[in-house]
């Protein structure tokens, strides 16, 4: 094992954090793009709903890529932003874009639930009585409609608005062995789109190899594509995959500084 690299599946700007960190605690990282994230064009629908944004009581963006779009939208149309909304995002990074670029206050799960997950963020008190309040749910094409459904339930009159889509890309020929053959240490995979689309290269040996998930529910999609050692992190943050890949992967050859991690 010693030698070959941790293969992370993050795209953008959070793949090259993820994969500083991961570097950082001793380990060698090989990235593999798996998504690509466009911004859809502005159609009629989404102006719309810009123009009127000041009508919705909550806002709800489930994707770090969700906030950058809808952040440049406010900003083209709200110079100044209006009051009285309330913005949630799944995960801190998400809520960390949001609060630089849009200086909100943004309400996520606690630190202590563990998760950056649609299903933490439901349990929030705030969330639970919804009586006929418009909530704008940000996020992209396609993907999960738990959140929808669920505050649609709870009462809420959801707008669910996608600002972008995924294109999935293939594995280099090069890569495509590698995952067939799990000529590998350890795969990280924090979307179950991304765990599906990657599945088919997947055998043999490589279902046998760690998988580092960022859930529950992506073990369970995991076991169900035949991956006999997932292990669940704490949640989807550049620390928490790592801390779980360096307890799996030979603990003793890597020591985790926790302080540096964070500052990634």
């Amino acid at each position: 094992m010693d030698g070959l690299p941790v293969v992370i599946t993050r795209p953008g700007e959070r793949g090259d954090v993820l994969a500083a960190a991961i570097e950082a605690s001793g380990l060698p990282v090989m990235r593999l793009d798996s998504l690509r994230l466009e911004a859809l064009p502005e159609s009629s629908e989404q102006r719309a709903v810009w123009l009127d944004v000041d009508q919705f009581r909550r806002i709800v963006v489930v994707s770090p890529f969700a906030a950058e779009c809808l952040a440049e939208a406010l900003d083209r149309y709200w110079p100044q932003l209006p009051v009285g909304i309330d913005y949630y995002a799944v995960g801190a990074v998400t809520a960390d874009i949001l609060h630089q670029r849009l200086g909100v206050r943004v309400h996520i799960p606690p630190a202590a639930a563990g998760e950056d997950t649609s299903e933490a963020l439901l349990r929030l008190g705030s969330l639970q009585r919804l009586a006929d309040e418009k909530i704008l749910l940000v996020a992209g094409e396609g993907g999960r409609t738990l959140l929808a459904e669920t505050l649609a339930a709870r009462g809420a009159r959801v707008t669910r608005l996608a600002v972008y889509r995924r294109t999935p890309l293939l594995p280099s020929l090069d890569m495509q062995r590698r995952l067939s053959q799990g000529n590998f240490r350890a795969l990280v995979v924090s979307s179950g789109e991304i765990l599906e689309h990657l599945a088919r290269w997947c055998k043999g040996a490589a279902l046998n190899q760690p998988l580092i998930v960022s859930s529950t529910r992506l073990a369970t999609l995991a076991s169900k594509l035949g991956f006999r050692a997932p292990v669940v992190a704490s949640g989807a943050t550049p620390t928490a995959l790592t801390v779980a890949l360096t307890a799996t992967c030979h603990p003793q050859e890597a020591d985790v500084d926790q302080d540096d991690l964070e500052k990634g």
